[in-house]
């Protein structure tokens, strides 16, 4: 739904790139609160969870649902120190199906509680900027901010982009930070629209990724 990679270099050279490696379903609990911890600071995740007392705890509730889901369909990339984590969805994978919402349900009903209505604007003004064209979907990427600067979320995203990159797809993103939108553009995605959540709410961004040729 929304991304922050939190890879702002901290000063200093950039260490060498991290490895990455497909996640599992024993790392689910793990990267749900290294993904909540990320996104502490997010506008979108603020205006989703008000309390500041309980955004950690309901926001990783949240991205367990997310990770059970992109664990499902598509491919969860971390590092061995757990890091920080990619959620990828496939062509034709990007939308919840009906099972997945129904498993989701409860979880989320806990974590929402009256923010559920405000949850369901997110859904529906991301789903409906959604384009229909085959491409690898970026749901969610968040780096722990004790590993910001190391290059994890650089490497997280590579690891499909140059993929993309290989077999001529596109890629796609939502950010939900303004300082994220160049930070994607180093990476080839381009603003293609934005929404506004609420009458005066957090804006998120739509980013699209042709795929790049070597060199150009």
């Amino acid at each position: 739904m929304t991304t922050d990679p939190q890879d702002t270099p901290t000063g200093g050279a950039r260490p060498s790139s991290p490895i990455v490696q497909l996640a599992s379903a024993s790392d689910r609990n793990e990267l749900a609160a290294v993904l909540g911890r990320a996104f502490e600071t997010d506008p979108v995740w603020g205006w989703l969870f008000p309390d500041p007392d309980t955004k950690l705890r309901k926001s990783s509730q949240v991205f367990q649902a997310y990770l059970r889901d992109a664990m499902k369909v598509g491919e969860v990339y971390t590092t061995p120190g757990r890091e920080g984590a990619s959620l990828w969805k496939p062509p034709g994978k990007w939308k919840l199906s009906n099972g997945a919402i129904l498993r989701s349900l409860p979880s989320l009903l806990r974590a929402f509680g009256t923010r559920l209505p405000a949850s369901l604007e997110v859904e529906r003004k991301v789903e409906s900027q959604h384009p229909m064209q085959p491409h690898w979907y970026l749901s969610v990427i968040g780096t722990d901010p004790v590993a910001q600067g190391r290059g994890v979320g650089n490497a997280l995203i590579r690891q499909v982009t140059d993929r993309c990159d290989r077999e001529g797809l596109p890629a796609y993103l939502e950010s939900s930070k303004a300082e994220n939108v160049p930070y994607y553009e180093r990476y080839g995605f381009k603003v293609t629209g934005e929404t506004v959540l609420g009458s005066d709410g957090p804006t998120i961004w739509f980013m699209w990724r042709n795929p790049q040729v070597p060199g150009s």
